[in-house]
């Protein structure tokens, strides 16, 4: 029964983790109405960043300018690549955002090199004990810090003009705009949050128990895609859920692994998208997406 909360409680952290990237995901499709396959290359960025000016500066200041870089770099993204297809095939803006994450992370590996880059975190290999169950420090801290943020985004999403103009602009972006709302800003406000966010999660993936960040860091994108889809891509509170799916049932399949030994080895990787599979299957649009209606 310890294991089985342990694993719980390790797979509610990192799904808090992975709801920040799927939020990413959500943000921009809900501004744009494109899928962001350069989400990854956001994500390194800001771990790049910080890892390599924590030894100058302190670890805080690092994460604050390493948040603000990769905020700069999906802003730059829309300005000067998504803007100039505005207009085309939401496909095609995609295949886009794929040449663009392949670009970036083409430079940042090579200059990370082969290196296992540290990030400076305060909280170290530390771990709380409570009633015989260990849990590390980074956990609580990755739950607390996804769940804040996650708190501030839904309440400026609901409550803010910029909410207010994102929510119009997802929900009919002809009337948005003719009713003063600027589409550009918006969207590149949604690139920018998204940028930002994946850089927070960057953090928390690099941590302890992890070596640290490397190339294969940018894979963890891939694994909060599943988490968006089953969420719902045009869903904020799907991006939640589905990240803590995710995690809780990566988490449960790893630790499990050698009971499940019969289904093959790996897979905690692959539970995720069999899982995404399995709700698209009964609900398309994912559980909290918005079913799309067409007259006949």
């Amino acid at each position: 029964m310890t294991t089985f909360v342990e694993l719980l409680l390790g797979g509610l952290s990192i799904g808090s983790v992975y709801a920040l990237i799927a939020l990413g995901f959500v943000v921009i499709f809900k501004a744009t109405e494109v899928v962001n396959f350069a989400h990854a290359s956001l994500l390194l960025a800001g771990g790049y960043v910080t890892a390599v000016l924590h030894d100058d500066i302190g670890f805080w200041p690092a994460l604050l300018v390493g948040i603000a870089g990769a905020a700069a770099v999906g802003a730059a993204i829309e300005f000067f690549v998504m803007r100039r297809y505005r207009g085309s095939d939401h496909s095609v803006l995609a295949i886009v955002t794929i040449g663009v994450d392949i670009l970036l992370i083409t430079e940042l590996t090579r200059r990370m090199g082969t290196d296992v880059l540290a990030l400076g975190d305060p909280w170290g290999n530390e771990v709380v004990n409570i009633g015989g169950i260990t849990l590390a420090q980074t956990r609580i801290a990755a739950f607390l810090a996804a769940g804040l943020l996650i708190t501030v985004f839904l309440l400026a999403f609901r409550y803010t003009s910029w909410g207010v103009s994102m929510r119009a602009a997802a929900e009919n972006p002809q009337t948005a705009a003719l009713m003063g709302i600027k589409l550009g800003r918006v969207s590149l406000a949604a690139w920018a949050v998204a940028g930002a966010l994946a850089a927070v999660a960057a953090l928390f993936l690099t941590v302890f128990p992890t070596p640290g960040l490397e190339r294969a860091t940018s894979l963890a994108a891939l694994k909060a895609f599943p988490a968006a889809i089953l969420g719902g891509l045009d869903s904020t509170t799907g991006a939640l859920a589905g990240g803590l799916i995710v995690g809780v049932t990566e988490s449960l399949a790893t630790g499990y692994q050698s009971d499940l030994s019969f289904l093959g080895r790996g897979i905690g990787d692959l539970a995720p998208y069999l899982v995404m599979v399995a709700v698209l299957l009964i609900r398309p649009a994912g559980l909290f997406g918005t079913k799309e209606l067409a007259r006949v």
